[in-house]
C-alpha cells in the first residue's frame, strides 16, 4: 500500500462504480420517492453525476436539518439523495481502500468486522491483563470529547487529509465535501463520510497515545475512549497531557464527565457497564426497555399494536442485552409484554 494517495481519482471515477455506491446507498430504503424518482432514469443520471464530478461542475446539495432525541438530542443534517451516492463512492474508493487499514488495532468505530461489541470485549480483555500485571487498584481514565462532531476544525481535518492524499484531484474534491454546510467548524452528522472523517481527525489522538504516551492499554470508539493505567498518579499525568493535546493539536475539549477513578468501580462504555468478571446493562438502556413495554402494551390493550414493529425493536434490544451479564433481565421484560404471553 502506497504511503500516499496517488493518481487515482480518475481511474475510480467510472459508471460501474457509481452505480455499485447508488446500490448501496438505497439499501433498505427502496420505497422512499426520491430514490425511487432517480431509479427512474438511473442511467443518464449517473452518467451526468459521473461527468459533473470529471469536470468539476459537481456542487454540494442543500443540507435539510432535523432533530432527534435519541439516545440524545442531535441535529442531523441530511443532503439529496445523489449527494448520499457520491459520499458512499468517495468513502468506499478512497477511505476505506487507502486510510482505514492504516487506523490503530484498538479503535472500532465504523470499521468492517469490528464495532461495539468486539471493543466490549477487547476493554475487557485488557482489563484483566491490567489486573494481572499492576494489581487490584489500577487506574481508570474514561474519555469523551465534548460535542465532537460540531467541534472537528476543517482547516485541520483538511491538512490530516493531506498526510494522506497526493492526488491533487482528490484533494480538491475532499476539500469540497468538507466544506459541504459553509461552515468552518463542525461537519454534519447524518453525512456517511463524517463517520469516517471523524475517525480520521481523532487517529491522531490514538498514534499520540500508543506510539508517544506508550499507553499498552487504550481503546476507542469513535469520540468515546478508554486508558487502564497502573495507578492515580499515573492517571493524573496522562489525563493532562491528553487534554492539552487535544486542545493544542485538534481544537478539541474533553466532555465534563472525563474521568479517572480505580476500576473497582468498573466502565460504562459503548452501552455496557464492564468489570473483568461480568458485564451489565446500563441503566439508562433498563429505563427504556421499560418505557416501550408499556408503550406496547397500552398500544395492545387498544387493539391497535404492529406486530411487526415490537418484534423488531424487541430483537433489536434482545441482541444488544444478549453480550452482558442479563439472563434475569431477558426474562422478565419479556414476561412483562403482553404480545408476547398471549401468542
Amino acid at each position: 500500500m502506497p504511503k500516499k494517495i496517488r493518481k487515482c481519482f480518475d481511474k475510480n471515477l467510472t459508471f460501474e462504480k457509481m452505480i455499485e455506491a447508488h446500490e448501496r446507498a438505497k439499501k433498505g430504503k427502496l420505497n422512499r420517492y426520491e430514490i425511487l424518482n432517480f431509479d427512474l432514469n438511473l442511467e443518464n443520471n449517473i452518467v451526468n453525476l459521473v461527468e459533473n464530478i470529471k469536470n468539476s461542475r459537481y456542487k454540494v446539495g442543500i443540507y435539510r436539518s432535523f432533530t432527534v432525541y435519541e439516545p440524545k438530542e442531535r441535529v442531523i443534517k441530511a443532503l439529496p439523495y445523489v449527494d448520499r451516492v457520491v459520499h458512499q463512492w468517495y468513502v468506499e474508493e478512497f477511505i476505506k481502500k487507502y486510510i482505514v487499514a492504516k487506523f490503530i488495532k484498538d479503535t472500532y468505530a465504523c470499521i468492517c468486522g469490528r464495532g461495539t461489541h468486539k471493543a466490549v470485549n477487547s476493554l475487557q480483555k485488557y482489563m484483566r491483563i491490567a489486573q494481572r500485571n499492576y494489581g487490584r487498584d489500577y487506574y481508570i481514565l474514561k474519555m469523551d470529547i465534548k460535542k465532537f462532531f460540531y467541534s472537528i476544525d476543517h482547516a485541520i481535518l483538511l491538512m490530516i487529509m493531506e498526510e494522506y492524499i497526493k492526488d491533487k484531484k482528490l484533494l480538491q474534491f475532499t476539500e469540497l465535501l468538507i466544506d459541504s454546510d459553509d461552515e468552518i467548524v463542525g461537519i454534519p452528522i447524518g453525512n456517511y463520510s463524517s463517520q469516517f472523517f471523524g475517525n480520521i481527525y481523532l487517529d491522531k489522538l490514538d498514534k499520540f497515545v500508543k506510539n508517544h504516551l506508550k499507553v499498552k492499554y487504550y481503546v476507542r470508539y469513535m469520540d468515546d475512549f478508554v486508558l487502564l493505567v497502573k495507578d492515580r498518579g499515573e492517571a493524573i499525568k496522562l489525563y493532562l497531557v491528553i487534554k492539552k493535546f487535544l486542545t493544542d493539536d485538534l481544537k478539541l475539549t474533553l466532555n465534563s464527565k472525563s474521568r479517572y477513578y480505580p476500576n473497582s468501580f468498573g466502565v460504562d462504555f459503548c452501552g455496557y457497564r464492564i468489570w473483568s468478571t461480568h458485564k451489565l446493562i446500563r441503566k439508562g438502556s433498563k429505563k427504556r426497555i421499560k418505557r416501550n413495554v408499556c408503550k406496547w402494551n397500552e398500544l395492545y390493550d387498544n387493539g391497535s399494536l404492529k406486530e411487526k414493529d415490537i418484534v423488531l425493536s424487541f430483537n433489536s434490544w434482545m441482541g444488544h442485552v444478549k453480550h452482558a451479564n442479563s439472563y434475569t433481565l431477558q426474562n422478565k421484560i419479556r414476561r412483562s409484554i403482553k404480545f408476547f404471553n398471549n401468542n
